[in-house]
């Protein structure tokens, strides 16, 4: 905490003098800032017992702050501030009035910490970092969980019989166990990403193993799991002009629980999920609108559920002492329209309607939930 506080005042320190002395284009350190309002309402979220979660309105936000610095033609570093808990990897918004005390100080830590490196065909950073595999969505993983480890992406140019294509591949260590590398919990991935039929399909099928990873989150006792994810991602452009896209992704966990005890016989087999998006628009300049619509199925073990969105649903594993969501076991829909007001002004509107697929109780879990956020830029 101390050290983001210091961070922040660098920030502002140097901002300022930049502004008065020198053209940020020009220069090796660059900053970016962005902050978010977020009005939000819940209803109709049922608990597993049959009971109903009180509904919930809530008005919130966050504040990102960032630099980074081009030490020479192939070298740089970054790193990044935000708000949010240090408890709860999912969500850095705050929520006002939400503090134990009458304006208690606001958490603040940092989100990237990273040394980058590229050369000619080949890229790489180790550190902490924007969540690197190509996504088109937040259903397998959070845009706000920022994975630490080891990066590297190859390029390779188009052939007379191949397209250009992407490798990527990393390790990530999500829980150090002190002790030997292979106790530790971590991910490791591997993907293709390749634009085929003149750029109007992208493909990027992946694999995700994680290791050791506790069934529920935040150092609660439970048995540490398995995941082998096989993810076969596509969109295709329909049309460029006006822009519209249609996307998939398809997730397979192979990996066998018959032996995890721990595990009720109801979700064992749940491992595999799909998301279909439509998207017509695209949000990249001043009176530009957008419009989406999506489906999402999946099952329990499709993703790491504390891993994933947070947006969909208020289901969390507050029954173990953890702020994390629990964002798998359902099925839903969300509708999504948004407009650019300016260069760095965006609004958008997103609501969900989500049910679960198998219920731990008499009935299953569902709820439905709006939000309009507001953001605001600066690069």
């Amino acid at each position: 905490m101390k050290l983001a506080i210091i961070f922040l005042l660098v920030f502002i320190t140097l901002q300022t003098s930049y502004s008065q002395t020198d053209s940020l284009k020009n220069s090796k350190l660059s900053f970016t800032a962005d902050f978010r309002f977020r009005i939000e309402q819940d209803w109709d979220s049922r608990k597993s017992d049959g009971s109903y979660r009180d509904d919930r309105s809530r008005l919130r936000y966050r504040l990102r702050l960032g630099a980074s610095y081009q030490y020479n033609e192939w070298a740089s570093f970054g790193t990044r501030i935000r708000t949010g808990t240090y408890s709860n990897q999912q969500d850095p918004h705050i929520t006002l009035g939400s503090g134990g005390g009458e304006f208690e100080i606001l958490p603040l830590g940092f989100e990237k910490l990273y040394f980058r490196a590229k050369y000619k065909w080949f890229s790489g950073w180790i550190g902490k970092n924007t969540y690197p595999f190509e996504k088109q969505n937040e259903l397998f993983w959070s845009d706000n969980v920022y994975p630490e480890g080891v990066f590297l992406q190859a390029h390779f140019k188009k052939t007379s019989w191949l397209p250009s294509f992407d490798l990527k591949g990393g390790h990530f260590i999500i829980g150090s166990s002190g002790r030997s590398f292979a106790d530790d919990g971590y991910m490791e991935a591997i993907q293709l990403v390749s634009n085929c039929l003149s750029n109007r399909l992208k493909i990027f099928p992946a694999y995700y193993y994680f290791h050791n990873l506790p069934l529920v989150p935040d150092g609660n006792p439970s048995e540490l799991m398995k995941y082998s994810i096989l993810h076969l991602g596509a969109n295709y452009k329909i049309s460029k002009t006006p822009a519209i896209t249609i996307g998939i992704d398809y997730y397979n966990n192979m990996q066998n629980y018959h032996h995890v005890e721990s595990i009720t016989s109801k979700v064992k087999k749940d491992k595999e999920g799909v998301v279909l998006g439509l998207l017509y628009g695209a949000l990249s300049k001043a009176g530009d609108y957008s419009l989406g619509l999506y489906y999402t199925y999946l099952g329990r073990f499709s993703a790491v559920d504390y891993m994933a969105q947070n947006d969909w649903v208020r289901w969390d594993y507050s029954n173990y002492d953890s702020p994390a969501g629990r964002l798998t076991n359902f099925q839903g829909i969300e509708f999504m329209a948004g407009y650019q007001v300016g260069d760095n002004f965006t609004l958008k509107m997103r609501y969900f309607n989500v049910k679960q697929l198998v219920s731990y109780g008499a009935e299953r879990e569902n709820g439905q939930r709006v939000r309009l956020d507001i953001d605001i830029a600066i690069h």
